[in-house]
């Protein structure tokens, strides 16, 4: 068979593997979770069975065979790392992608470690879990075909070199010297030789000078069977480089070496050695992934400073350090002032480019030995390490306050803004990680309250955290009682005629004091405390009130959208307090539409089936909002009675041109479109988006382009 003819049939066998159903097991101690994943993945063509837990799976295996297993860790009675052992000792065959809620390197690690093809964090995307079955099932029909092909090719010379030097690893023969012997083509590709050029190279001429003690007893190796090397890993130099005494700028390449020695025997049943045999695999893309993925476990993503973690850790060596020494060390809690006002403003893109631009600055006025993380949204710390007094921090503090005080030019916007500091000092303020944290915290937001934009160190006199908390729980009831809250309105607009439509009701809190409070800083303490579902009924009285007076004024064609907590729709009486909004002020339920995220919709499935068919019985419309971030399950979409789906800002965000593909988003407006569903892109914020989403046929968009939340009579005026 000639190379041409067994290439052409490889084709024919890897088009006739695709077609075969891949059989995928979906084992998580959620039912719901597989279920939907089970809807998702047979979309998708794929054969697929479900077991609640780690005993049901291994049932499962052990009566029938599957292809790929999607494999949650944290499971009750038999969790995910048993599984993985049985896999491991008696289905070899088997390939596992592990989806988990467990996100530490060590657990990634060790799952790499026992053969597991990929990692993927809960919550997670659709896109992302379907990228990473195809990459095994399109692995596991190369494997097929490479299994084919070996024994057809061993069928003749030819077809033994054919094979020998389509390798992906470099097949080699060393002399009993350590040198080359026989060589295959795969040396050119990956390191840039002929075969020519290597054959009689020693094999130190191509090692990566700091890795030759390392391989000297490895790759000449003289042991056989079991006691032969492998999955010994070095570097190998590319022919390209210039060799000089700095080795630190060559190009090098990660391999995986596995060698044995070559005999002969003669008629006295003496042994003689010939020379080593041997094959080296590049194994330079999964050290890459490997190191990628350490670096997000590690650092913030955005303004590439390292994360919470690191940041911990490093003080943890810091601490260790100084407690030998006698030394001090400062820890500083550094927070944004107005940093909410400008992202709320001007968008979350015009936001992250600010984080990125301050993080620059600020890592500009530090020591190399100094540590900046970025720990929440407009948050970071910083850590210096053996500082000699607390005089020390003070000077780095007043240059971090200075280095702000330049305007930064971002997407055309000149914006100013100041940073609040507090600073916490061991061993006078603290002895381990958690109370000089904690006391930079209360020391940075003790100078918030003093006007901000400045430094303060921590004193046992301030007011602690705690009574900070009850304070603002004390503020949201008084605002309730005394109406302090304010709703704002973004309009939504129809990209076929560029009518408004609709509106978004949003809720500010007009605190007596501090003046204009966003959601972001009340909403999480009122869903902790209690407060959400009262916070919520005002919302929709008003948005309802509102939506009556604009009626009476003749503006009859708006829709109201409103957003709902998970508390609220939980209430035994929430549907009857919405009605009782919609009859005091008229409004027929047509024009009232309730916005659930996907979380809220999957907590208690039976109780909001029933609910949400009350509602829609009466006409309003029901959205899902935020969609594509929460489960990214697509079973719910046929069994609730839902109106609109409204895809979240994270995607829209992420479109840079209109020629590239942007498949989430375009997934979503085809779905939506079968399934009879209006939708909604939040977020839209430059040209370039709107005009991609047109080309698309996104039926309705709403973001800062098109209008930022207004107060009711510019609303209404602009309608």
């Amino acid at each position: 068979m000639s190379v041409q003819q067994s290439t052409a049939k490889t084709d024919r066998n890897r088009s006739a593997a695709a077609e075969q159903k891949t059989r995928i097991l979906i084992v998580d101690d959620e039912p719901r979770l597989c279920n939907s994943l089970k809807v998702l993945l047979e979309l998708r063509g794929y054969s697929c069975d479900t077991a609640t837990g780690g005993v049901k799976a291994l049932q499962t295996l052990r009566q029938s065979s599957f292809d790929i297993m999607l494999l949650d860790l944290k499971m009750p009675e038999l969790d995910g790392h048993q599984v993985m052992d049985y896999v491991k000792t008696s289905l070899p065959d088997l390939d596992v992608i592990i989806v988990s809620g467990e996100t530490t390197f060590d657990e990634a690690t060790w799952a790499y470690q026992q053969g597991a093809q990929d990692f993927l964090r809960k919550p997670y995307a659709a896109g992302e879990l379907i990228r990473s079955i195809e990459k095994v099932v399109n692995r596991r029909i190369l494997e097929r075909e490479n299994k084919k092909l070996h024994r057809e090719l061993l069928n003749s010379e030819q077809q033994h070199r054919f094979f020998v030097n389509s390798s992906p690893d470099i097949i080699y023969m060393l002399d009993k010297d350590g040198r080359f012997s026989f060589v295959n083509d795969r040396i050119c590709t990956l390191l840039g030789y002929s075969t020519d050029e290597i054959l009689g190279k020693h094999y130190s001429e191509i090692v990566f000078q700091e890795d030759l003690k390392k391989i000297h007893f490895n790759f000449p190796e003289q042991r056989t069977g079991s006691r032969a090397s492998r999955g010994v890993e070095f570097r190998l130099v590319h022919k390209n480089n210039v060799k000089t005494a700095n080795f630190a700028g060559f190009r090098t390449v990660t391999v995986e070496l596995t060698s044995m020695g070559v005999y002969s025997w003669d008629r006295a049943k003496s042994r003689r050695f010939l020379g080593t045999y041997g094959v080296i695999r590049d194994i330079s893309e999964r050290k890459q992934a490997e190191e990628i993925i350490n670096y997000q476990l590690y650092h913030d993503l955005l303004t590439s400073l390292p994360n919470r973690t690191l940041f911990r850790d490093r003080m943890a060596i810091a601490l260790s350090q100084v407690k030998r020494t006698g030394k001090k060390l400062a820890v500083m809690y550094l927070d944004l002032d107005g940093f909410k006002v400008i992202n709320d403003s001007l968008g979350h893109l015009v936001g992250d480019e600010l984080l990125q631009a301050v993080a620059l600055r600020l890592n500009r006025t530090l020591r190399d030995s100094d540590t900046l993380a970025r720990v929440g949204g407009d948050e970071f710390n910083l850590l210096l390490p053996e500082i000699g007094n607390a005089d020390d921090a003070a000077v780095i503090a007043e240059k971090i306050i200075e280095a702000l005080k330049s305007p930064f030019l971002i997407n055309g916007h000149e914006l100013s803004i100041s940073i609040s500091i507090g600073i916490a000092i061991y061993p006078d303020d603290g002895g381990n990680i958690e109370t000089l944290i904690r006391n930079a915290d209360m020391a940075m937001y003790h100078i918030k309250g003093r006007g901000k934009n400045g430094y303060e160190f921590f004193t046992n006199n301030m007011i602690s955290r705690v009574s900070h908390h009850y304070s603002l729980e004390s503020g949201l009831r008084k605002a309730l009682d005394e109406g302090q809250f304010r709703l704002f309105f973004q309009p939504q607009q129809e990209l076929l005629n560029g009518r408004f439509t609709g509106v978004e009701s949003l809720i500010r809190w007009q605190h007596p004091q501090e003046g204009l409070i966003y959601p972001d800083d009340f909403i999480p303490l009122a869903e902790e405390t209690g407060l959400i579902t009262d916070l919520g009924e005002w919302v929709i009285n008003a948005s309802c009130a509102e939506l009556g007076r604009w009626r009476k004024a003749g503006l009859v064609n708006i829709k109201m959208a409103v957003n709902l907590a998970a508390a609220q729709l939980y209430r035994t009486d929430f549907v009857e307090k919405v009605f009782h909004a919609l009859d005091k002020n008229k409004i027929p339920g047509e024009c009232l539409e309730l916005e659930i995220t996907e979380n809220v919709l999957m907590q208690d499935m039976e109780n909001v089936v029933q609910k949400l068919h009350q509602l829609t019985a009466r006409g309003i419309g029901i959205a899902v909002d935020d969609f594509g971030t929460g489960y990214s399950s697509l079973g719910y979409l046929q069994s609730l009675p839902l109106s609109k789906l409204k895809i979240d800002r994270s995607f829209v965000n992420k479109i840079q041109s209109i020629d590239e593909k942007h498949s989430i988003v375009s997934a979503i407006v085809a779905m939506a479109k079968d399934l009879g569903l209006n939708l909604t892109a939040e977020g839209v914020e430059t040209d370039v988006q709107l005009n991609y989403l047109k080309s698309i046929q996104c039926p309705q968009v709403q973001g800062f382009l098109i209008s930022p939340p207004l107060s009711p009579e510019k609303v209404f005026s602009r309608l």
